[in-house]
């Protein structure tokens, strides 16, 4: 029950600040990518939580498609080369969240762990905005499309 709770509340959360943003979700999705002081606020967030792990310059670790020694996933780019992009913003945040293993069960490995209860909803979109806002235009301009059609 406590989990429908906290899902409930997180859904509410989102959606406020949605609806306080003025956000259009049918293209832009749900980060606040344009956003001066989302995206310093996520910029710092990104160096404490993220960096370690996908790098300062959003690069990831080396060889990040082949699973190491102890069968993880190294951690992939967060800019245009890796498929972050790929996925649409409420994936993006299901990811940052819950962490890799438990989205994708049946044995999948990765240290990414989820960030709930670490950092609040506000925070993880922060960081996704400041992630989103160091991609080439184009590529933004697919990933909108991605959340464009995830919404109809």
């Amino acid at each position: 029950m406590k989990r429908v709770i906290a899902a409930f509340a997180a859904g509410l959360a989102v959606a406020g600040y949605l609806w306080l943003t003025g956000a259009d979700t049918r293209t832009a999705g749900i980060l606040p990518y344009q956003d001066p002081q989302a995206v310093a606020a996520g910029q710092r967030i990104y160096q404490d939580h993220c960096a370690s792990c996908h790098g300062a310059d959003l690069r990831g670790e080396p060889d990040w498609q082949t699973r190491d020694s102890e069968g993880h996933m190294p951690a992939p780019p967060q800019d245009a080369s890796g498929h972050t992009w790929h996925h649409p913003d409420a994936k993006l945040l299901e990811i940052t969240r819950h962490g890799m293993e438990r989205l994708v069960g049946n044995g999948y490995r990765s240290r990414m762990q989820g960030y709930a209860g670490v950092l609040s909803e506000q925070e993880m979109l922060e960081a996704l905005a400041f992630i989103k806002s160091r991609w080439p235009a184009d590529i933004i301009a697919r990933h909108n499309q991605i959340n464009s059609q995830e919404a109809e």
